[in-house]
């Protein structure tokens, strides 16, 4: 058996199938804090964003891209990075704060929250994506795919994920029809169906067109019905959140 620096064990065929492939920092002598966010695209529920500073030497076989990850993965890491992190922090944005300011906007926002929150002081930051809102006079480098790239980065996108997706089992209690426990308020086809059925509550993002980017995708399928294998791509096609053109 094989003990990681952090005192966590790990088999050597592990090792072996999942080599720790991330780049610990990008500059060595800043104090670097990675960013990353959760639930920029969805129908519902907030944006969240975290900040992780990770000691230079951190590794973890199973630390990656948290959308690479499997649940169970993102949860057995998700207490690792809180323990072993030299600072961390979580916040969001909600749904009302996105429709007022647009989606780019209240990403950033989480992410100065964020920061704002942590109790060490980074140097330098590490965006993850191609746009970012200075924060302060810190100095920054934004990544595309950075999540899969530094190991701080995959950590935020990590707590990010978790918290938000905690988050939306908690407020699917209210509104089941909508079925965010699976789909986490991302607009699924059975999350569109149900939109078209119960219609919007009170967490769904109302600048998001939603309900006509719905019906478009309905008439759009009646028209194709010829063949049922037109179907699928017609209803994934549709339903893009307006503000979500102007992202990367």
């Amino acid at each position: 058996m094989i003990i990681s620096k952090q005192g966590y064990p790990y088999s050597a065929l592990l090792l072996e199938q999942n080599p720790p492939l991330l780049l610990p920092f990008y500059h060595s002598k800043f104090i670097e804090a990675g960013l990353d966010e959760a639930g920029r695209g969805c129908f519902a529920g907030p944006v969240f964003a975290a900040a992780v500073i990770l000691p230079k030497d951190f590794t973890h076989p199973l630390l990656n891209d948290s959308k690479q990850m499997t649940k169970e993965d993102r949860d057995i890491l998700r207490p690792i990075i809180e323990k072993e992190s030299i600072s961390y922090a979580v916040s969001r944005i909600d749904n009302d704060e996105i429709d007022e300011i647009n989606i780019l906007q209240a990403s950033f926002k989480a992410m100065h929250l964020a920061l704002n929150k942590l109790k060490s002081k980074p140097e330098y930051l590490l965006i993850d994506g191609n746009r970012f809102k200075k924060y302060k006079k810190l100095p920054h480098q934004c990544i595309i795919k950075g999540d899969g790239l530094y190991t701080s980065i995959a950590a935020a996108s990590v707590l990010a994920k978790t918290y938000r997706d905690q988050y939306m089992t908690k407020i699917h209690r209210k509104y089941k029809m909508y079925d965010w426990k699976s789909n986490k308020g991302y607009g699924t086809p059975d999350h569109r169906a149900a939109i078209e059925k119960h219609g919007l509550c009170e967490y769904h993002r109302k600048s998001f067109n939603i309900l006509s980017a719905s019906l478009f995708a309905n008439a759009e399928a009646a028209e194709a019905v010829d063949t049922l294998d037109a179907l699928p791509s017609l209803m994934e096609n549709v339903c893009v959140p307006q503000q979500e053109l102007m992202t990367a």
